[in-house]
């Protein structure tokens, strides 16, 4: 099979074992029809070395940022770990390399992107509703990760999804944001059962996956799209 067959079949992977966004499937054709433009329909196996280097070079002459640049090598490379995990000959994905670039600013997420993300948790879930006030949380209050997992629930003053996702406990346990997974530990007033930084590290991921966001969001986005929005209020009072 050749190139425009392979990369039908990747995309539908996507789609169908992956279950990647939509954006994220759109973003992957667009950049390996690209790619296919410039290499022509040729068998896996002719894609080698001297074929994406020469690519590189037809890359940097168009206008786009390094960082551009990079997306359409990485679809590259998600395809050829697609072809390696069908066995079928062709270059080793570790071997396509992507362009150094200089460090990017952070990212701050923007009203629509931030509205995206809080509106992402299922509130027909307990733990979609625990999710959302998560992120209530994070971006309200600028606070760090460590700092979120040590609230106490008898600690923090009321705030939409907090008093929904509170009014869904059932249990009596100290911390404020606990698992709904495992084995239930009662202990010590539950403290086994406190989220770790790790686990909120994971829930922002997971919407951010979900959504296909254009970057990677992550707690720390979120506090600082806080203490932007702080910023941009007290200039304009």
């Amino acid at each position: 099979m050749t190139l425009v067959g392979l990369i039908t079949d990747f995309l539908e992977y996507l789609e169908f074992e992956r279950n990647a966004s939509q954006l994220t499937i759109r973003n992957y054709g667009h950049y390996l029809k690209r790619f296919l433009e410039f290499s022509g329909d040729i068998e896996p196996k002719n894609i080698d070395l001297e074929l994406i280097d020469r690519y590189k070079r037809y890359l940097s002459k168009k206008p786009l940022k390094r960082v551009t640049q990079n997306y359409f090598l990485i679809a590259i490379r998600a395809l050829l770990r697609y072809l390696e995990k069908r066995s079928i000959e062709t270059l080793i994905s570790q071997k396509v390399e992507l362009n150094k670039q200089d460090p990017r600013p952070l990212k701050i997420l923007d009203d629509y992107h931030l509205q995206q993300l809080l509106d992402a948790p299922s509130k027909d879930k307990k733990d979609g509703i625990r999710d959302r006030a998560i992120l209530e949380t994070l971006f309200s209050t600028g606070l760090r990760v460590s700092e979120l997992v040590s609230l106490n629930r008898d600690g923090v003053k009321s705030g939409t999804w907090l008093e929904k996702y509170l009014y869904i406990r059932k249990d009596s346990f100290k911390p404020l944001f606990i698992r709904f997974q495992g084995r239930v530990v009662a202990l010590n007033e539950g403290e086994a059962m406190r989220l770790t930084p790790r686990s909120i590290q994971r829930i922002v991921e997971k919407y951010v996956k979900k959504l296909g966001l254009p970057f990677k969001a992550t707690p720390h986005t979120l506090r600082h799209s806080f203490l932007r929005s702080v910023k941009i209020i007290s200039l304009t009072v």
